[in-house]
C-alpha cells in the first residue's frame, strides 16, 4: 500500500520511487498520432531523470529522434497512479548507458552497448497528477459499500498535482 504520509510529505520523492519499483510504465510519443508503448523506466532519483532503453529504428525511437518534444508516462499500481508530463530526448552518454545497463537490457541488444539500434531516451519529467490509497482490498470493499449505504463518496485514497 502507498504510504500517504509519503505522499503528503514528499510527493516527487515518492513518485520516482513508485515508477523505479515498477515492472514497467507507458511511454507516450511526441507524435501525437502514436499510442503509448510499455517501457522500462530506470530511474535517477537524484537528478530527477527517468531513462529508457529504447531502438532508434522502432516507431518511438524514430519520433523523439525527429521531434524530441513533451510526452506523458502513466504508471499504474493497485495503489498508486500518476500521469506524468516532461519533455523527452534522445541521450548519447556511455556513463549513462553503462549504469543503467543490465542483463534484461542485454537480452534486447545483442550486439551489447555499442548495438547500433540500441539508443537511450532522456525523460526530464516537470509535472505529474498522481492518486495514492493505503486501503487494502477489504478497506477498499468497506469503503465503497459505505458509500454505497450512507450515499456518499468513498474514502479510498488522495490525489495531487505534483511539480518536479
Amino acid at each position: 500500500m502507498a504510504s500517504l504520509k509519503k505522499f503528503d510529505e514528499n510527493p516527487q520523492e515518492q513518485l520516482l520511487e513508485e515508477i523505479g519499483d515498477a515492472r514497467c510504465v507507458m511511454l507516450g510519443s511526441p507524435n501525437p498520432s502514436h499510442h503509448m508503448q510499455p517501457m522500462s523506466a530506470q530511474v535517477d532519483e537524484d537528478a530527477h531523470v527517468i531513462y529508457f532503453y529504447s531502438d532508434n529504428t522502432s516507431e518511438l525511437g524514430q519520433a523523439v529522434i525527429e521531434n524530441p518534444s513533451e510526452v506523458h508516462m502513466c504508471h499504474i499500481d493497485d495503489d498508486y497512479q500518476a500521469c506524468v508530463r516532461g519533455m523527452i530526448y534522445p541521450h548519447h552518454d556511455m556513463a549513462t548507458i553503462e549504469k543503467y545497463w543490465n542483463p534484461i537490457v542485454s537480452s534486447w541488444y545483442p550486439d551489447g552497448k555499442t548495438d547500433p539500434k540500441m539508443m537511450m531516451l532522456k525523460f526530464i519529467p516537470n509535472s505529474a497528477h498522481v492518486w495514492a490509497s493505503d486501503k487494502s482490498t477489504i478497506g477498499f470493499l468497506y469503503e465503497t459499500a459505505k458509500a454505497n449505504i450512507k450515499g456518499e463518496m468513498p474514502d479510498i485514497g488522495k490525489s495531487k498535482e505534483v511539480q518536479l
